[in-house]
């Protein structure tokens, strides 16, 4: 599990008022909230004093209490504020003490939180470690257009549900359906892909012709040429973007590891095609979450012949973009390591071939 990045933690919608979530991010459990200036903030969820978690205490403002001894904390910088029991000539630094706090910023509909490397092995908590960038962003190509989300948890490690994401060979026999495609469909392919900063690219091409929203995409925009580019970053980022002429689809799916056994997967889709449509969002969504659900059932099916530790191998050509993910992982571990420059295991542009 890559640290260093941004994940997605949770949706917005879940933070109501002064309502505190539990989530958990690279098997740290987090206590999620909005201050009294609506700001979000995410701390680990564990009061430094006794471990009791902080997701069961209140808010009081800009401070979060710990329920077992009052305890108050920035939420922001998790500064310790007050300790109740402390009498005069007890000369504790309170301000010394911290919370595990990590920066936090809303974006595309989800609370995204920085999750840095970790310090030595009992070293407590102190000042936060602050991200150069912003969280990721989906991409848009206009003021107007509309939004969605879709989440499901996935009862697979990371390294699984990345490559399972990437994977171009699955599509018919996973993805089956009359409005989709079949498994009759199944035909050869040919794509180039690039290098790109931390990740590779599927460069701009014409989306599959055995696809039957692409077919009405086609009539529907008048275009003279649709095209579709998929880019995958590290640690966990794949965005599609499809082109229509005035038209465009865009979608950043992410893959996040909850535990070492268990991840999420994460869908936020922006669009201006039928836009104008009544139930543009309703059908885009049940779209959504018929994928995100056959994804699921595989993951979990997958999951049962994983326990017996088998021996599993990596093909040419269908395989090469989850060796590249296993590579891109290796030099970033390498790179931080050393502190040398990442070695992009894609020296430059190749053309894969497969059926699918």
């Amino acid at each position: 599990m890559l640290t260093g990045f941004w994940y997605r933690a949770l949706p917005a919608d879940k933070l109501r008022g002064k309502r505190l979530a539990k989530t958990t991010l690279l098997e740290v459990p987090l206590v999620i909230g909005r201050d009294s200036n609506g700001r979000v903030f995410a701390l680990q969820d564990a009061c430094p004093h006794r471990g009791m978690p902080l997701s069961c205490g209140r808010l009081h403002g800009q401070e979060l209490e710990c329920s077992y001894h009052g305890w108050r904390f920035d939420a922001q910088s998790g500064q310790c504020r007050l300790i109740p029991s402390l009498v005069e000539g007890q000369n504790l630094r309170v301000e010394r003490i911290f919370a595990g706090s990590y920066a936090c910023q809303e974006q595309d509909s989800f609370i995204w939180v920085f999750v840095p490397d970790p310090g030595p092995r009992g070293a407590g908590f102190t000042r936060r470690e602050e991200p150069e960038g912003s969280a990721p962003r989906v991409a848009t190509f206009g003021e107007r257009y509309r939004t969605a989300y879709l989440s499901a948890e996935l009862p697979g490690s990371i390294d699984h549900g990345i490559i399972g994401l990437m994977d171009p060979a699955h599509g018919p026999f996973v993805h089956q359906a009359w409005w989709w495609r079949t498994g009759h469909s199944i035909h050869e392919k040919q794509k180039q892909f690039e290098p790109i900063p931390n990740g590779f690219r599927m460069s701009a091409h014409k989306p599959s012709s055995n696809s039957a929203p692409y077919k009405l995409l086609k009539i529907y925009s008048d275009a003279d040429s649709i095209t579709t580019t998929i880019d995958f970053v590290l640690p966990n980022l794949r965005r599609e973007t499809i082109r229509a002429g005035k038209y465009w689809f865009s979608s950043l799916t992410t893959v996040t590891p909850i535990t070492r056994d268990r991840s999420r997967i994460d869908v936020v889709a922006c669009w201006n095609i039928f836009r104008w449509f009544p139930f543009g969002t309703r059908l885009l969504k049940f779209v959504f979450a018929k994928f995100v659900e056959q994804d699921r059932r595989t993951m979990a099916r997958q999951a049962e012949g994983l326990k017996h530790g088998p021996h599993l191998m990596l093909i040419d050509d269908a395989d090469r973009p989850a060796k590249w993910y296993f590579g891109l992982k290796s030099a970033y571990l390498e790179a931080r390591r050393t502190g040398g420059e990442l070695r992009h295991p894609l020296e430059g542009p190749v053309v894969l071939k497969w059926r699918s």
